[in-house]
Parts: C-alpha cells; sequence; structure tokens
C-alpha cells in the first residue's frame, strides 16, 4: 500500500553553520564592539547571549537571517523561553531547535486528513504521522491539502512508497 511520512526535521548541520556564520558577523559589526553577545549550541537548544534587551533581538534577527540564507525555515525555532537575566545588564534567551511533531499537532493531522473525506488514513507513529492510501494520487492530494491547511509548522514528507 502507498504511503508517505509527515515529519518535522530541521537540518542540524546547516544550523549549526548559520550559528557559526551568526558568531562571526556578531564578532565583526561595529554596533557589537565591547559586547559580550554570542550565540551557543547544544544538541537542539541554542543559547543567545548579549548585554540587552535590545542587543538580544539583533542577535535573534542576525541568526534569523543567516537560517534563511541557508534554507532553514525560522518556524524550527521555539522563542517561547522567557528572556533571563544573567548578572549585571547582560541577559540570555533558550531557543529551541523544533524537532518531531508534538501530540497535539499530530492529532490535528489526524483530523484534519479524516475530516476531509478522503480515502486515506493518518497514523500516529511516535514524532511521526504516517499516511497511506490505495493510489499514489489520495497520497499526493493528501500532501497538498496539508501544505494548505498546516502553516504554523515546517512540516516536510519523507519515505514516499508505492
Amino acid at each position: 500500500m502507498p504511503s508517505f511520512d509527515t515529519v518535522l526535521e530541521p537540518n542540524l548541520v546547516e544550523v549549526r553553520n548559520a550559528i557559526d556564520q551568526s558568531n562571526k558577523e556578531i564578532g565583526t559589526r561595529f554596533d557589537f564592539k565591547g559586547s559580550s553577545s554570542k550565540i551557543e549550541q547544544k544538541d537542539k537548544e541554542v543559547t543567545l547571549y548579549a548585554d540587552s534587551d535590545f542587543q538580544l533581538g539583533q542577535v535573534m534577527d542576525i541568526l534569523v537571517a543567516k537560517l534563511t540564507k541557508r534554507n532553514v525555515d525560522a518556524r524550527f525555532l521555539d522563542t517561547s523561553a522567557k528572556v533571563e537575566k544573567i548578572g549585571g545588564d547582560k541577559v540570555k534567551q533558550l531557543v529551541k531547535v523544533k524537532a518531531g511533531i508534538e501530540s497535539e499537532l499530530a492529532k490535528k493531522l489526524q483530523k484534519l486528513i479524516k475530516d476531509s473525506k478522503m480515502k486515506v488514513q493518518a497514523a500516529i507513529q511516535g514524532d511521526v504521522v504516517r499516511v497511506t492510501g490505495a493510489k499514489r494520487d489520495d497520497l499526493q492530494a493528501a500532501i497538498a491539502l496539508i501544505r494548505k491547511e498546516i502553516t504554523d509548522a515546517p512540516l516536510s514528507f519523507t519515505n514516499f512508497r508505492d
């Protein structure tokens, strides 16, 4: 039976490259001279450091610009964490890189496909949603539907089998 997987996977190599480029730009920009602004990455967590809230916003803008140039969607970044003060005027913010479809979005996808009355089924398998159907055309229609309806997450489609 034909099937495909709906996944939420950033290219972590490109994310690392974008962080390196951002740090290089922060080191050379005049408005960051003498500041302790930087970006660090541990696995899927990125920490932004700056001397003020304004500079933290600028560091975030630089990172988003570098990610965009490297074809990594900025929607992979979860910036919901609060800005923390770390001694003196310095601030930091933890930004998570989203990977894997969380259960809420998976249920939304499953309901979307079920309500569409297409001849396909969606099954949640961990952090992946597998869609199966009898015909390739139905699966391609399901991909088009998901792309049109789900705009808040940069979903990709892998493992297309015939």
